[in-house]
């Protein structure tokens, strides 16, 4: 995030489950979690900075998703049962890669993930460009169920 600021934006429209980057400095950003579970209907979601700190095994200890950011290469992979999904990053463009964000779409016994490219208008806002990745067509959406909250 970088910035409390951002953080409080992002909180406005939606609950938000967040854990502390290596660019979140300063005492405002030393009272987020480095890890956090997230927990919606039968999933639970490992969220982490980096993947190489990962100190556990996600499949024994029930995680149907591992999301980490560190690289900001959007990512998408199955490990046996486990999605591995790095969502890249939806704020200012990090070196030469594509400004992006990941959903995850949860059903009973399944878990789905998709990168979403966006396009950066030159007034720096971040808009939706009308297709993922697969090709597949998207748009705003509202979560109908939301999250539950993340459990520690």
């Amino acid at each position: 995030m970088g910035a409390p600021a951002v953080l409080d934006a992002l909180r406005a429209p939606a609950p938000v489950h967040t854990i502390r980057g290596n660019n979140d400095k300063g005492a405002w950003a030393y009272s987020l979690p480095t890890y956090d579970v997230v927990e919606v209907g039968s999933h639970a979601i490992y969220v982490l900075h980096n993947l190489a700190a990962l100190d556990l095994d996600p499949a024994a200890a029930g995680f149907t998703a591992v999301v980490s950011g560190y690289s900001h290469k959007p990512a998408i992979d199955e490990r046996g049962k486990i999605l591995f999904v790095n969502p890249g990053s939806a704020g200012p463009r990090r070196f030469s890669l594509p400004v992006t964000l990941a959903t995850l779409a949860l059903r009973p016994g399944r878990c789905a993930a998709r990168i979403v490219e966006l396009a950066v208008a030159r007034s720096k806002q971040v808009q939706l460009t009308g297709e993922s990745r697969e090709g597949t067509h998207f748009g705003p959406r509202k979560n109908s169920r939301g999250l539950e909250a993340g459990k520690r």
